[in-house]
C-alpha cells in the first residue's frame, strides 16, 4: 500500500464516520459540527485528485461560510432536544430502506458503462501550468453539459419547494390579498363629512 492510498483509505473513514454521525446524533450543534468534519475530510480526498479549486471552494463555502451561519441559527433558536429523541426508531426501518436504494442505484450508475470511468476521457501526463479551474469548467461546459443542467434544474425546483412550504397561509400572520385590494371602491374607504366651524370667543 501506497502513502497516497493510505492517506485516502484514512479521509474516507473519517468522511463515512462523520457523515453517519451527522444522521445519527441527536444534538443539532453536534450533527453541524460532524458535518464541518465531513466537509474537511472530503476536501482532503479532492486534494488527493488534484482537484485543488473545488477543495478550497468547499472548505471556504461551505465550512467557512454556510455551516457558521447554519451554527448561529442552531444555537440561537430554542430547540426542543427531548421532542427531537421521540419517534426516531419508528423512521429507521425507512431510512435503512431508501439508504440501501441509494447506495444499490449508485453502484448500479457508477458500475455502468455510460457513466462509468471508462467513459472519461484520458488526460495522460499534464502539460507543465495545467489549470484545474480551466480544466473543470471545460468537462462541466462540454463533456457534462446536460447532467449540469440536470442538476441546475433540480435545484430551482427544491428552492421553489422551500418556499412553497415555508410561506404557507397561517392563522396568526397576517397578509394581503391584492385582489380585494384593487375592487375596493373609493367612496367606501373614504368619507367627508362637513361640520360647522366653531367661532372664537
Amino acid at each position: 500500500m501506497t502513502f497516497q492510498l493510505g492517506v485516502f483509505y484514512f479521509f474516507a473513514t473519517v468522511l463515512i464516520f462523520a457523515s453517519s454521525m451527522v444522521i445519527t446524533v441527536r444534538n443539532p450543534v453536534k450533527a453541524a459540527l460532524f458535518l464541518v468534519l465531513a466537509f474537511v475530510s472530503a476536501a482532503g480526498i479532492w486534494l488527493l485528485l488534484e482537484a485543488e479549486f473545488l477543495a478550497i471552494v468547499l472548505v471556504l463555502v461551505y465550512v467557512g461560510a454556510v455551516m457558521v451561519l447554519f451554527l448561529f441559527v442552531v444555537m440561537m433558536l430554542d430547540i426542543n432536544l427531548v421532542r427531537l429523541r421521540e419517534g426516531f426508531g419508528e423512521y429507521l426501518p425507512i431510512g435503512g430502506l431508501v439508504a440501501v436504494l441509494l447506495v444499490a442505484e449508485m453502484v448500479i450508475i457508477l458500475g455502468s458503462d455510460q457513466f462509468g470511468p471508462a467513459k472519461m476521457p484520458d488526460p495522460g501526463a499534464l502539460p507543465e501550468g495545467h489549470s484545474n479551474t480551466r480544466e473543470l469548467g471545460r468537462l462541466l461546459y462540454t463533456f457534462y453539459a446536460f447532467p449540469f443542467e440536470i442538476a441546475a434544474a433540480i435545484l430551482l425546483v427544491a428552492i421553489v419547494a422551500a418556499i412553497a412550504l415555508t410561506l404557507r397561509r397561517r392563522k396568526d400572520s397576517k397578509y394581503q390579498n391584492p385582489a380585494q385590494q384593487i375592487h375596493i371602491n373609493p367612496r367606501e374607504r373614504v368619507r367627508v363629512v362637513k361640520m360647522p366651524s366653531e367661532k372664537k370667543a
